[in-house]
């Protein structure tokens, strides 16, 4: 666990004042810096977040992560100010599909075959789909639809993942996490030699010959829950580093073990604390979403949220 400095100490009893002022919650991803997960209302994974962002009463919501992450929070709640501490913070998956390629691919598909969007994507995505999904219920969404054939987007291995747990037939479009793409068999079966009672636990975004090695596919809170469940054991990590710091610190005899120190998301690492803190005081940065892009984004999320969630 990384040790903090007095001056962020300070800085994060600020933003906690801030928050009270402003009537504001903190979100905050599972791949954010220690400090910020530390001091967060909520750290979680896109569909807890989410969930949290429709619930929440507060008047303000400031989510550290990512544009689309905030974006769903503004589609969610257009009458709540929803401020994205770096507004640069962007996703490369999220950028491999557009709405003009979607309604293209959509008129090659025919009108019998639903759009599933995973929530990486920009809401002008999700207002082109059918249904949103996240990695956690990816699998209950697909099989909740009566279709016999479903096209996902964008990630091409959450969708090979999912292939995996319906008899459902999945096209996909070719997106993928740069990050976990980082990510390689060899580097895992090494350490698995190394290591040989440890359980291998893979996010679904990483390639399917990673998640063949694994001993438990689950979305980052799904390895929360999982590594509660051998307090004592050794877990090898497939996902971006940002996991570990919860996972050492609600499992203190465990030893999580990362297959590389690689794996960091660019975009999840760049909101400092001072950033989130600059954020919050002068209320900028600034997330919202036109109609009627959001009305029918809306829709998406919302009918992803009435599914019981999964792992």
């Amino acid at each position: 666990m990384s040790v903090v400095s007095t001056e962020i100490r300070e800085i994060q009893r600020e933003i906690r004042k801030l928050l009270v002022e402003k009537n504001a919650i903190m979100l905050a991803h599972n791949y954010q810096r220690d400090e910020i997960q530390e001091i967060a209302d909520i750290a979680g994974d896109s569909l807890e977040l989410a969930r949290k962002a429709a619930e929440t009463d507060k008047e303000v919501i400031v989510f550290c992560g990512v544009h689309f992450m905030a974006e769903s929070a503004a589609i969610l709640s257009p009458q709540k100010t929803v401020l994205l501490p770096r507004l640069e913070a962007g996703c490369p998956m999220a950028d491999m599909i557009t709405a003009e390629k979607l309604r293209d691919k959509r008129e090659e598909l025919g009108p019998d075959i639903p759009v599933v969007t995973y929530v990486n994507s920009s809401a002008e995505v999700k207002a082109e789909s059918d249904i949103c999904c996240t990695s956690a219920n990816a699998v209950a969404v697909v099989n909740s639809l009566p279709n016999n054939e479903v096209f996902m987007t964008p990630d091409m291995n959450l969708a090979k993942y999912v292939q995996r747990y319906t008899d459902k037939k999945i096209s996909y479009w070719k997106g993928f996490c740069p990050t976990h793409h980082l990510l390689k068999p060899e580097m895992v079966t090494e350490m698995q030699i190394k290591h040989p009672d440890a359980k291998v636990v893979a996010h679904p975004e990483c390639a399917p010959d990673i998640l063949d090695l694994a001993n438990h596919i689950c979305s980052t809170s799904g390895m929360y829950a999982y590594a509660k469940k051998y307090p004592e054991g050794t877990f090898i990590i497939c996902t971006e580093s940002g996991i570990l710091y919860r996972l050492r610190k609600e499992n203190s005899k465990a030893t999580f073990l990362h297959v590389t120190e690689d794996m960091i998301c660019p975009n999840m690492k760049i909101t400092s604390i001072e950033d989130v803190y600059e954020s919050i005081l002068n209320m900028k940065e600034v997330v919202t979403v036109s109609e009627p892009i959001r009305s029918r984004a809306k829709l998406t999320l919302e009918k992803m949220l009435a599914v019981p969630r999964g792992n």
